[in-house]
């Protein structure tokens, strides 16, 4: 063999040699490249469950007040305008039932309706006339359902003492209560002197879930009565109760022009006891709209605690981002009831 063979083969095995060489140097590239993207993962997982400022400002609710809280944990999940001071309506017919079950009256008892029970003041109508008489429970039924003023109006003339008593008590229960925004001058809400804010509404209405007769009445959708001898059928103000799209423990619409349209709802979200409190919303169905608004909100944003204070939530009707801690004795009493 000549020295050119030996040098021709010489060359080809350093080729050869050189050749895994190279083929090893690809790879390693690429799982370098494969570990970076995995190093990546876990940080885009620590965000998933979580609601970013700007996400919270997609949010748009068009009631002048509003508030929403977590009921298990006392977390304010979202609000506006929170402590702001306004009338309340019909809301207050959830105090008004309240007081009126503390007293532990007869159910069964009959009452009339009488002169003292008609709105001179906004000149409402109502269906039941002066000399209609009903059980005490079905005065209830019609004030909570279907935001009945008279029937409203009788409770609190039927209560020992009378109107004034049956006012000073409900103002002692707000005390209990520790709603420092809340007065009433009326069992009805037809007037303008009956005030709260959002803050103040969690509390109650986490209150008036206790009792189960007004949690069965709030969401009931409809109820015949006889009145004259003839079957009248009265439905719930609040259309949501029907929709089978919400889980709803507790209900009250109201309506004055000096409130605008309210609604303070218990609903389950998530599997999450949950409030809802909704005031001064102009147009007829911009309550409910809110509602579903944050009903989508809550569910499709998988809202989920931020170590070691509420969750970041618009704190003002500016929509800038901020911690939202628990409110103070909001009340976490949300076992869902079996029944009432």
């Amino acid at each position: 063999m000549n020295k050119s063979t030996i040098l021709l083969l010489a060359l080809t095995g350093l080729s050869l040699a050189a050749g895994p060489s190279l083929a090893e140097a690809g790879p390693k590239k690429k799982t370098y490249t494969v570990r970076k993207q995995k190093l990546n993962k876990p940080q885009a997982k620590r965000h998933v469950g979580r609601i970013t400022a700007q996400e919270s400002s997609h949010l748009m609710v068009r009631s002048a007040a509003a508030l929403v809280l977590d009921q298990s944990t006392g977390t304010v999940l979202y609000e506006k305008n929170a402590g702001a001071v306004l009338p309340i309506a019909s809301i207050t017919k959830l105090m008004t039932a309240m007081v009126t079950l503390d007293e532990k009256p007869s159910l069964d008892e009959v009452l009339s309706i009488s002169e003292e029970d008609v709105d001179t003041l906004k000149g409402t109508h109502s269906r039941l006339r002066v000399g209609t008489q009903l059980s005490r429970e079905e005065m209830l039924r019609l004030a909570l359902m279907s935001s009945e003023n008279r029937a409203a109006s009788s409770l609190a003339n039927h209560y020992p003492g009378g109107r004034e008593a049956f006012v000073a008590a409900m103002n002692r229960k707000a005390q209990e209560l520790s709603l420092q925004d809340t007065r009433f001058s009326d069992p009805t809400g037809l007037t303008a002197a009956n005030v709260s804010s959002a803050r103040d509404l969690v509390k109650l209405v986490a209150a008036a879930h206790q009792y189960p007769l007004i949690r069965a009445y709030t969401t009931a959708t409809e109820y015949e009565v006889k009145i004259a001898g003839r079957s009248q059928a009265f439905h719930n103000t609040n259309s949501l109760v029907k929709s089978s799209a919400w889980d709803i423990g507790l209900s009250k619409t109201g309506f004055i022009n000096e409130a605008g349209k309210c609604l303070v709802m218990q609903v389950w979200l998530n599997n999450k006891p949950t409030i809802i409190v909704l005031l001064d919303s102009l147009g007829r169905m911009t309550r409910i709209a809110d509602a579903n608004r944050i009903k989508r909100w809550v569910e499709h944003a998988a809202l989920a605690p931020i170590v070691g204070s509420g969750v970041l939530a618009p704190a003002t009707s500016s929509g800038s981002p901020g911690l939202r801690p628990p409110i103070v004795g909001s009340g976490v009493l949300a076992l869902r009831p079996t029944a009432g």
